[in-house]
């Protein structure tokens, strides 16, 4: 005897990705999000691609693998595709220090986040 099978958490028209670890804040990384939520796949990924923000390249990837999720493991068109969520939110925080003048201690913190992606298939329009 083994469990019962966990219910899919996402609809039938809907797949994600996650990234875990992204070495920006989740305050920079949420600029970013926010600019293609909402927005066709298509159009989210050529945003993605001309924008000058350093963490595009991985939300660029992060996108991409969600698209070929919905693609190959749900078998969704990637025409109607949308992302319907971009969520960010905080990881771990790694503290380092710098020595100052007169002994003192300048604290740097090097802040990780981790993005979540979820397209979703457009309803047909008749």
């Amino acid at each position: 005897m083994s469990k019962s099978k966990t219910p899919r958490a996402l609809a039938e028209n809907e797949a994600r990705a996650i990234a875990l670890n992204m070495r920006t804040s989740s305050q920079k990384l949420n600029l970013v999000a926010a600019s293609i939520r909402g927005k066709s796949a298509e159009n989210a990924l050529a945003e993605l691609s001309f924008s000058k923000r350093r963490i595009a390249g991985e939300v660029k990837k992060v996108l991409q693998s969600a698209i070929a999720n919905a693609e190959n493991n749900h078998q969704l068109d990637v025409d109607r595709l949308y992302v319907a969520e971009a969520s960010v939110g905080k990881s771990f925080t790694m503290k380092r220090f710098r020595a100052r003048a007169r002994g003192r201690v300048g604290r740097i913190v090097k802040p990780w986040s981790r993005l979540t992606v979820v397209v979703r298939e457009r309803e047909e329009t008749a």
